[in-house]
């Protein structure tokens, strides 16, 4: 199977809302929420997505011959890639029953870590969602990062507890789920947090934490005081807030201001390696990509994850060798030019 035949699969099981477009760029799919679109007009999803491309990239391939080496260490594991497959829940009320929460993750965790990478797992109002997706990481050796909602803090830390069980390389909040308001209409609702919340349930755990939803420097500043690991710049793929700048427009701000403290990872529209050498050259540590990753499970199951993941390094090691950057640490700001 090749990346063409994985689209042509995923097109044809994948559901009613998602088009699996040429390019996923929010445009088709706006407002369609349940689907993959983003909220009202859709321009979080789609600023994500054309923003990325006023980022240009500084070719020069005078330079001696290279040993790409794309890995990356993070939560004290040594990834092949530093890009990581998001969090993504519901996936039958988004897209089709060919998968529910359990065996789709089961497939994500699987091709992921076939391949080099980690994803992380989502958490829904019924509480087999969480438990399935930690049963799987657990199967796994605990390769997986299992996300929780912003739930009651009780609830937060049982699940953390969970999480500890399986062996989970690390957890995460995506507490951008706030305003979801989805999860209220079926009965759970989710809220924000203070930082002392934050500490509290930090504290609780030895495993790194990650907190999801960081987009302002103030934002990730509460994040360092609350004592999180890593942040994830994200606007929740622009399905929690309408309007919102885009994640990379945001991330140069965020890392002058807590480079160093923490680890800086980001999502919002990536789609390609070269996406991926845009965000690395601004400072993010990693990246999180989810959408492609439902076309990948639909269209190919845990070997379309993998084959995802393998284009993706693929990409990003061509772009290196055309910017005369061998490893990760070569990737700075002199190797683009932002037009934002």
């Amino acid at each position: 199977m090749n990346y063409q035949e994985l689209i042509k699969n995923a097109k044809e099981v994948i559901g009613p809302h998602c088009k699996v477009c040429p390019e996923c760029n929010g445009i088709a799919c706006k407002g369609r929420i349940p689907g993959p679109g983003g909220k009202s007009t859709g321009l979080g999803f789609i600023r994500n997505y054309s923003d990325l491309k006023k980022i240009w990239l500084h070719m020069d391939t005078i330079h001696d011959k290279m040993e790409i080496c794309t890995k990356k260490t993070l939560f004290d594991f040594e990834f092949d890639l530093p890009v990581f497959a998001g969090p993504i829940g519901a996936v039958q009320m988004h897209y089709s029953d060919l998968y529910d929460d359990m065996t789709f993750s089961e497939a994500l965790l699987k091709g992921c870590k076939a391949a080099g990478s980690i994803a992380f797992t989502g958490d829904g109002v019924k509480d087999e969602v969480y438990i399935g997706t930690v049963d799987a990481t657990k199967a796994l050796g605990g390769h997986g990062i299992p996300t929780i909602k912003p739930w009651r803090k009780e609830e937060v830390i049982e699940k953390i507890r969970l999480a500890e069980r399986a062996n989970a390389i690390a957890v995460a909040m995506d507490i951008d789920a706030a305003g979801l308001s989805i999860l209220a209409a079926q009965g759970k609702p989710v809220s924000p947090m203070t930082v002392e919340m934050l500490k509290s349930i930090i504290s609780s755990t030895k495993l790194p934490f990650v907190i999801k939803g960081i987009m302002t420097v103030e934002g990730a500043r509460k994040a360092v005081d609350a004592g999180a690991y890593a942040i994830v710049v994200s606007n929740h793929g622009g399905r929690v807030l309408d309007e919102t700048p885009s994640t990379i427009s945001v991330l140069d701000d965020i890392v002058e201001a807590v480079k160093g403290q923490i680890k800086i990872i980001i999502d919002g529209g990536f789609r390609s390696g070269i996406d991926v050498f845009k965000a690395l050259a601004i400072g993010a540590d990693a990246v999180i990509i989810a959408r492609p990753f439902v076309t990948a499970v639909f269209g190919g199951g845990e070997s379309g994850v993998s084959l995802y993941v393998n284009k993706i390094r693929e990409e990003l090691e061509n772009a290196m060798i055309m910017t005369g950057c061998e490893s990760l640490k070569d990737i700075t700001k002199s190797k683009i030019k932002c037009t934002l």
